[in-house]
């Protein structure tokens, strides 16, 4: 049986789950689909499989559907991504083609007859033209819009304008030129899902082993998929000047999501500039699929790393100050929202490789000042980024479209 309301009494409190309960009410008898094009690899399938269940357990009917798309598609999308968060792209009448067949193949088979749907980032967004709207249609995107490729935006802007709310992740990604409604909603992680819930030593010393993880020196670790976004390449840069000062050892631990084809191009880039350190273990890749193992890195870890270059939100910032670890992050996206400086950890520039390790050091260096950054980090994400604040706010808006 799945996770209901009641676990997370125990977390949140008894207010915030009698509260959500009374906004449900309002909403009972609808029916609610999400689509998006991924159901693992990537924070926004794992939002969706926690979100959903706890949506069906309240009393709102609530699908999720996969999108399909052949490979062609897939690299199309990866492109677009790209080029939302500022990347270039060569928008040839092809690419629009192939992304919008996708798009009405899928809708030939999926019929969509709900009170609401949420439609997940670039990928599905063109479904909104092929059906005949009956209902709220919302648009969830989940990255940097800030400086989007100008072409690529007035093109998705076409289906954009037809939804009737974008919901959107930080007040810096609102667009003056979007003449729709756009509403920030955090994201959030599940404290009770396998990447999350509480671990004990010997199921953390188990994994550790089974990856051949040694543990005679401090872990820095950075989680994310191996994308240019994510700077990899510069961790390692980071890693190797924090080195000089403290022998210790940096894990890249990312998953390889189905929509993402360029993540193995990119791991053997970060794999040749690692070099020599991967034999001797200075440094360590894993590209395993296991939340387990994550949630055992992240608890073992001395410091969490996120140097990203653009960053929607960074739920793996979240993740790991909810686990009571010190970060040092790039103050990029939502990580702002999430990391006040000097308190629950450092905010950096992107392209500051030497502060990075400045910082990564003093963290190393102080044990009782990363302990308490750990403390304050966990307090910020079990008031602000839990996965029932996410729920409550998404009833919210529910309200407000079918009223």
């Amino acid at each position: 049986m799945g996770r209901s309301l009641e676990d997370y009494r125990g977390i949140v409190g008894d207010e915030v789950i009698s509260l959500i309960y009374r906004k449900a009410r309002r909403l009972y008898r609808k029916h609610i689909l999400h689509i998006n094009s991924t159901y693992q690899g990537g924070g926004v399938a794992e939002m969706l499989a926690s979100l959903v269940p706890l949506m069906n357990d309240i009393g709102i009917d609530t699908g999720w559907r996969i999108l399909h798309g052949n490979p062609d598609f897939f690299t199309i999308t990866k492109k677009f991504y790209n080029a939302l968060q500022g990347g270039q792209i060569n928008l040839s009448e092809m690419k629009k083609q192939l992304y919008i067949q996708a798009n009405e193949d899928f809708s030939t088979y999926t019929h969509v007859d709900h009170d609401c749907v949420i439609i997940h980032d670039p990928q599905p967004l063109p479904l909104i033209k092929l059906y005949r709207k009956r209902q709220p249609w919302i648009w969830r995107c989940h990255m940097d819009l800030s400086n989007p490729h100008e072409r690529l935006w007035d093109f998705l802007k076409n289906f954009i304008l037809r939804y009737d709310v974008a919901i959107i992740s930080s007040e810096k990604y609102k667009r003056k030129d979007l003449p729709v409604e756009q509403r920030i909603i955090y994201p959030a992680i599940d404290p009770l899902s396998s990447k999350n819930k509480e671990i004990d030593d010997e199921v953390i010393s188990k994994y550790l082993k089974k990856f051949s993880i040694p543990r005679d020196k401090p872990l820095i670790t950075q989680i994310s998929r191996f994308d240019k976004w994510k700077d990899p390449e510069g961790v390692i840069e980071v890693f190797k000047l924090v080195k000089e000062k403290v022998d210790c050892r940096l894990v890249l631990c990312g998953n390889m999501a189905m929509d993402d084809p360029e993540g193995w191009m990119i791991y053997e880039k970060v794999k040749r500039k690692a070099g020599r350190m991967i034999e001797n273990k200075d440094i360590m890749l894993i590209t395993s699929e296991n939340n387990i193992l994550v949630n055992a890195l992240q608890r073992s870890s001395a410091v969490i790393i996120q140097k990203s270059i653009r960053e929607g939100f960074g739920l793996t910032v979240t993740e790991a100050l909810w686990k009571g670890k010190p970060v040092a992050a790039s103050n990029v996206g939502g990580i702002p929202l999430q990391i006040k400086d000097g308190e629950n950890g450092f905010l950096l520039e992107p392209d500051d490789t030497k502060e990075f390790a400045d910082r990564i050091v003093r963290i190393l260096q102080n044990p009782d000042m990363a302990e308490e950054m750990g403390r304050k980090g966990r307090e910020v994400v079990r008031k602000n980024f839990l996965l029932t604040r996410l729920l409550s706010d998404y009833l919210d808006l529910l309200k407000d479209m079918m009223e």
